[in-house]
């Protein structure tokens, strides 16, 4: 007997054509079927999310890739709900850059962080284009031991593909990575794949697109672990 059905918002704005938003509901039925545990998928476009949205009717979010969004505002104000409200987030791709972006701003107080994709010649600009930019291309990460996104694979190797072209701006990596906020994954060059936050139950990020397993059949692993975390939360 399934139990009842968790909420799951899909913070993004929906488009048909990426693959990405195919493949992140495909995932979550997967991850469902797998928990014995039914679940309902909400999209919510950024800029639908205002102060008044409410939130916290949702079990967790996962923040989807294909950024720029619309209203950066929307998207980081849903972050940082489940950032402060301890619901389970993920986010992939664009949601890492915004998870970052959220942290820089309201956690380290850096009023003037922006993301360098809106814009390129802010002098803090926490997310930068990728010194090598990753669109279609597949590589090992290394997991650090004991992270959530470990325990979620079950390895500290995994071989993932990419499709990213920004990342955490090396000149401020040290100090957005010195807190609560650390670094969970790199590539076989040693550049940041995940990162993921401590004393919360489930805020993983990362710069490579583990749903897209899901349109091979795959469940991904990190699917199985936002709803389990969801399911905790619920339960």
């Amino acid at each position: 007997m399934k139990a009842s059905t968790l909420q799951l918002a899909l913070i993004g704005d929906y488009n048909p054509d990426v693959i990405a938003h195919q493949a992140i509901p495909v995932a979550l039925q997967q991850a469902a079927n797998a928990l014995n545990l039914n679940v309902h998928v909400q999209w919510l476009d950024t800029d639908s999310i205002t102060p008044t949205t409410e939130l916290q009717t949702f079990d967790g979010f996962w923040c989807v890739p294909a950024s720029p969004y619309r209203d950066t505002d929307g998207a980081l104000r849903a972050i940082g709900f489940a950032r402060k409200h301890k619901r389970p987030l993920l986010g992939t791709c664009g949601g890492f850059q915004h998870a970052v972006l959220e942290y820089a701003r309201n956690v380290l107080g850096w009023a003037d962080a922006e993301h360098g994709e809106m814009a390129p010649d802010a002098k803090r600009a926490v997310i930068a284009p990728l010194s090598c930019a990753l669109t279609e291309a597949t590589d090992t990460v290394r997991l650090a031991p004991y992270t959530r996104i470990a325990e979620a694979y079950g390895t500290l190797d995994i071989h993932e593909g990419y499709r990213c072209r920004y990342g955490i701006n090396p000149e401020f990596a040290n100090a957005l990575l010195e807190g609560d906020l650390i670094p969970s994954g790199h590539d076989s060059a040693g550049d940041l794949r995940a990162v993921e936050l401590l004393d919360h139950p489930f805020f993983v990020a990362t710069l490579f697109q583990p749903e897209r397993a899901a349109l091979k059949g795959v469940t991904p692993p990190l699917a199985v672990a936002l709803l389990k975390a969801c399911q905790e939360m619920a339960g």
